[in-house]
């Protein structure tokens, strides 16, 4: 029942961190060196240059320090050897300066555009790999993440800390297929399962489809009991207005592209996307036994019943009021708003998995009532000729088809392919080794999460990590007062919600429980020899798992990414903020690293988690988490007037042509520019009471400046046109370049460092700001 509504908000979109997502199932993330003997091993050939060249440079500076001490000191001698200076010239300082250097551009005005000069260097050198529709440090990261993991995964069954553990490493084998069981089965799994639908029209492979004995209900039923969110999406979660009890929650879902937009005033013939997508169901079709016109007319169908749900389908950048959206409701209610199937008969056909028994009278909460009512006059319409019940079944069999043919073998492989190329312009694959360790972190995360932490998180961290929230959080407080829209009612309230902030940092501590993390994962069957069968039981172990939550009391130390993922989130039912412990290395924190550097990356970070529980969405919950008004009307007023700005600015961005989503991406952009601001008052604070930081050698730059490189080098990245389309439709977040250049063009702080003039591009005269 995994829900497609706001739920929480991540520091980053999930291409770029690579975590936690198995193939069929979607920010997009390994050796961690540790400081000892072995790290010069792991230096490249150019920084161990770097260094060689500097402890030339250091002894022709003693030698000259040496024969000019007795001669006049000219004004030349001063230029060589500048005694008021005081240098760091640590391994990891020289490493850290060769690295900034080389990712930037100098030859760029930073005043003019600030992502290239902090950039422009990494994005030459730095093509996108294979398999990959966008690269940036956090790829990078992630893939050092996966060799850790692989390593571990690797290891010997025997040497497992717990069955959970075991169940990890059978699964990696099962996914990576070394017996080649997965091409000897073919296509039966699927063929299987389809069969148990009463076979498709598409492949008679499956069995002979029967319109007469075929019913809507039933065969809905066992599509979500797969969890599919086919027509509608169901899960079980806190609910907003009263966060000390979960409920069952229904929004709107049931198209195949991401967007919606990839539908609307288009056709198969005209479109690239549509196209290849066409292209991959008749694909998959004919690899089941299906004849291609055939495929090809019934598909056609298929896409046209998409393109209907697609036009009553809310934008995401419309549906931002979260008070708006929140509909509670019974059963009975929702039966009458939508009465296209039996809603408690649904229900209750997936809590029988967990013993549970609903009646009429159980609430819900419903985010799309408008869609549900809409879609049960579609559905009803629909279903009133033979050849509209057709296409329904169709329709429903390819969501169960799409999502199951990624654990079949190459060919489904090759098929997919297809649309993944119109859609993110990515083309080649990852490894095979690759793909499995981030299937393994989608599916049993925790498990594989012990072992990462085990091989690769130290506790030095997580304890910088903890001090740097204390001081942010106190930071943030700080500054409330000064805010100008606020009054000193909303100023108390707001400081209130920092001072009940949850935040947890690196991982879970029952991971490192082996009778803890046995019990997480206690049921789960895995069979080394059977990939297929094992995605169908980790689908319903986690719907299980899901469902029970409904008679719970919800957990606010529970998870949701697991510990390797490069990203982080908060939870505005929870207030929390969570930092899993893979992204608590460089390039946003190294123990060794500046503190600015630090500050820049992991403080803009934890900046801009607090930041999310003051956005257009994370003020509306009080600090208990309820879905509640707790502003007045004129401050209300005032932020959204503050909140205006901020969509303006970011709406007249255009990348390859395209404007961004100034609204659809406003909660983020807040996020980022308070965080940012945050952060470096924070920094500044450090400063003021440990003094300043020694000057890192051949990069010409103060501490001040290196604090906004650190921010922005966070954000190096490239990106495939395709994919950068696909961002601008559907993701929250900006593109890199402007989540840098939007943030530091209304940073006064930033404009002062670098002495950028008034009216310039990094320095506009207008300024946007909220926190």
């Amino acid at each position: 029942m995994t829900g497609n509504k706001y739920k929480r908000t991540n520091f980053e979109d999930d291409d770029a961190s690579g975590a936690g997502t198995p193939p069929a199932r979607s920010y997009e993330p390994g050796i961690v060196f540790k400081a000892s003997a072995s790290l010069w091993h792991s230096r490249s050939l150019l920084e161990k240059m770097m260094i060689f060249l500097f402890l030339i440079f250091l002894l022709v500076v003693v030698i000259l320090s040496i024969l000019l001490s007795a001669a006049p000191k000219t004004k030349e001698v001063h230029k060589i050897i500048d005694k008021t200076k005081d240098y760091c010239v640590s391994p990891t300082c020289i490493t850290v300066a060769s690295r900034i250097i080389n990712a930037m551009d100098r030859g760029v005005n930073p005043c003019d555009d600030f992502y290239t000069y902090a950039c422009g260097g990494w994005i030459k050198t730095h093509p996108i790999p294979e398999g990959h529709s966008r690269w940036g440090t956090f790829g990078e990261q992630w893939k050092k993440n996966q060799l850790v993991m692989k390593n571990v995964l690797e290891m010997p069954l025997k040497s497992s800390k717990s069955e959970a553990e075991t169940k990890a490493k059978l699964y990696y084998q099962s996914c990576l297929d070394k017996n080649g069981t997965i091409d000897k089965l073919g296509i039966k799994p699927l063929l299987d399962l389809l069969r148990d639908f009463g076979g498709w029209t598409i492949s008679n492979s499956s069995g002979v489809w029967d319109s007469n004995g075929w019913d809507f209900q039933r065969t809905l039923e066992k599509v979500h009991m797969l969890d599919l969110g086919v027509l509608f999406v169901t899960w079980v979660g806190r609910d907003e207005k009263n966060t000390s009890r979960n409920i069952i929650q229904v929004d709107q879902s049931g198209i195949g592209l991401p967007s919606r937009e990839y539908y609307l005033n288009k056709t198969v013939d005209e479109d690239k996307v549509l196209s290849a997508y066409l292209k991959y169901m008749v694909t998959d079709a004919m690899l089941l036994g299906g004849k291609k016109n055939d495929s090809e007319a019934q598909f056609g169908d298929v896409i046209d019943w998409e393109r209907d749900i697609a036009n009553i389908t809310v934008p995401s950048a419309e549906r931002r009021d979260d008070e708006k959206l929140y509909h509670k409701m019974t059963i009975a209610e929702l039966q009458k708003k939508a009465p296209f199937i039996n809603w408690l008969q649904l229900l209750n056909k997936q809590f029988k998995l967990v013993d549970i028994k609903l009646t009429k009278d159980e609430p819900v909460v419903v985010f799309a009532p408008e869609y549900l009512a809409q879609m049960s006059d579609m559905v009803t319409r629909l279903l009133s000729t033979d050849d509209g019940k057709r296409i329904m079944h169709n329709y429903m069999m390819w969501h169960v088809v799409k999502f199951m043919d990624s654990f079949l073998g190459k060919d489904f492989e090759n098929a997919k392919q297809i649309l993944k190329t119109a859609l993110s312009g990515t083309t080649g694959k990852e490894e095979k080794w690759r793909e499995c360790v981030s299937d393994v972190d989608g599916t049993v995360g925790f498990a594989l999460g012990a072992m990462f932490v085990r091989n690769s998180f130290h506790g030095d961290s997580k304890n910088t990590a903890e001090s740097m929230v204390d001081q942010i959080k106190h930071t943030f407080k700080r500054g409330l007062p000064d805010i100008p829209w606020m009054d000193a009612q909303t100023v108390n309230a707001a400081r209130e919600k920092v001072d009940s902030v949850i935040d947890m940092i690196g991982f879970p501590q029952y991971i490192l429980n082996k009778t803890a993390l046995d019990e997480e994962y206690k049921g789960l069957k895995i069979d080394p020899n059977t990939y297929f069968d094992n995605n169908i039981r980790t689908l319903r172990f986690s719907l299980k798992k899901e469902l029970k939550r409904l008679r719970e009391k919800p957990d606010k130390k529970r998870w949701s990414m697991t510990p390797p993922t490069i990203n982080a989130y908060y939870t505005p039912t929870e207030n929390k903020i969570v930092f899993p412990a893979g992204i608590l290395q460089a390039p946003f924190y190294d123990k060794d690293y500046p503190r600015s550097l630090n500050y820049g990356g992991i403080g803009a970070v934890v900046g801009h988690e607090l930041t999310h529980g003051f956005d257009d969405q994370g003020r509306e919950y009080d600090k208990n988490g309820n879905l509640r008004n707790w502003w007045n009307a004129q401050v209300i007023g005032r932020f959204k007037k503050r909140t205006k700005c901020m969509i303006d600015q970011y709406s007249k961005y255009v990348i390859n042509g395209e404007h961004v989503n100034g609204k659809q991406t406003v909660g983020e952009n807040i996020a980022d520019n308070g965080g940012l601001k945050n952060a470096f008052r924070a920094y500044s604070d450090w400063v003021k009471s440990n003094g300043p930081e020694q000057i890192l050698p051949g990069v010409n730059l103060t501490h001040d400046q290196l604090f906004f490189i650190g921010f922005a080098q966070v954000w190096c990245s490239a990106t495939k046109p395709e994919a950068m389309h696909m961002q601008l439709l559907s993701d929250p977040h900006c593109p890199a370049e402007y989540r840098v250049i939007g943030t530091l063009s209304n940073s006064e702080e930033f404009s002062k460092v670098f002495r950028c003039p008034s009216g310039s591009r990094m320095n506009p005269t207008n300024k946007c700001s909220v926190w």
